[in-house]
């Protein structure tokens, strides 16, 4: 299929909107099998909720399950007391909020631990199950906010680091040779995709030289056999299957099932309405690409493009 910018826009929109949908993971960590359960049935309606009898258990659930938005523990625990456990949680997982439930009055333990960060809220027991929901559900909003700030952190840098790239590839290549690998391996990279080939395209068909990056293992390139390479160069626009598996136009084809590749998306890198190349980007799960990203990914093929005529003109 052939996409515009804009109509990637809404795809992405909607991808977005679907992770959202996902039910955001929290963790209750309580030696009491009542006050577990009681935790459990009070927010998996609005949660993945995960459980755990001890703090040596919930490290282990957290080595299994990966970063929770949440997690409530209680304080009185043995072996390990909640403070300790959520402790050793902050190097991990700096963003989760945690909050602690008390019967006690541990203050020394519970300020030391709310001034270092490591506690969002505390809570004494018996708990109002109103006011636990409505620290639980602020808590989950900070969570999402500081995620969003990190993520924006990261893509601006990731941003910075791809362009970066093209241009000291432009500064210190002789050759088109030299440059090519280089590149598809910083787009590979940024994107995390599971494999990432720039090939040169000569009157509308793929020549070389190429380049080729792989996350892991060799990958063949099989861009001359791929319907969305012929369309992307015929049509100089970006093509897009975000789940081949269920694209009944892709789904059957030979390269696709081979590889393994569940999502791929091609870009025609164009210097004045000319073909110069293809990018293409490869995935073996469904693509989650956000908005943002797609046009970090126009924008940097302008760059390859102009990169290469650069390289071009220098080397003739």
């Amino acid at each position: 299929m052939t996409y515009t910018i804009p109509e990637l826009d809404t795809i992405t929109r909607q991808l977005m909107s679907l992770e959202r949908t996902k039910k955001a993971k929290m963790l209750v960590v309580d030696d009491e099998p009542d006050n577990l359960d009681l935790l459990y049935r009070t927010f998996r309606r609005d949660f993945q909720v995960l459980k755990a009898e001890s703090g040596v258990q919930a490290l282990e659930v957290l080595a299994a399950e990966g970063e929770v938005a949440v997690i409530i523990s209680d304080q009185r625990m043995p072996e390990m007391k909640g403070t300790e456990f959520l402790s050793r949680t902050v190097p991990k997982f700096p963003d989760t909020m945690r909050i602690i439930l008390t019967g006690f009055t541990d203050v020394e333990d519970l300020v030391e631990a709310i001034n270092s960060g490591q506690v969002y809220k505390y809570i004494t027991k018996p708990w109002n199950p109103d006011e636990l929901k409505a620290v639980v559900q602020r808590a989950a909003e900070t969570y999402e906010l500081l995620k969003q700030r990190t993520e924006e952190l990261q893509r601006s840098q990731a941003q910075t680091a791809l362009l970066s790239a093209i241009v000291q590839t432009m500064q210190q290549s002789h050759s088109l040779e030299d440059c090519m690998e280089p590149i598809a391996t910083a787009f590979g990279k940024t994107f995390h995709a599971d494999g990432c080939i720039l090939q040169i395209v000569e009157h509308n068909a793929l020549a070389l030289p190429q380049g080729i990056y792989s996350a892991e293992g060799a990958i063949t390139n099989w861009l001359a056999e791929d319907s969305l390479t012929k369309d992307a160069i015929a049509t100089q626009k970006m093509q897009v299957s975000v789940n081949i598996p269920a694209d009944s136009n892709l789904a059957s084809a030979t390269h696709y099932t081979t590889s393994g590749i569940q999502a791929h998306l091609i870009v025609p890198v164009i210097y004045r309405h000319q073909v110069l190349a293809v990018l293409s980007l490869q995935w073996k799960q469904p693509c989650t690409l956000r908005e943002d990203e797609l046009v970090l990914l126009h924008l940097s093929a302008q760059q390859v493009a102009l990169a290469l005529t650069c390289i071009r003109t220098c080397g003739s």
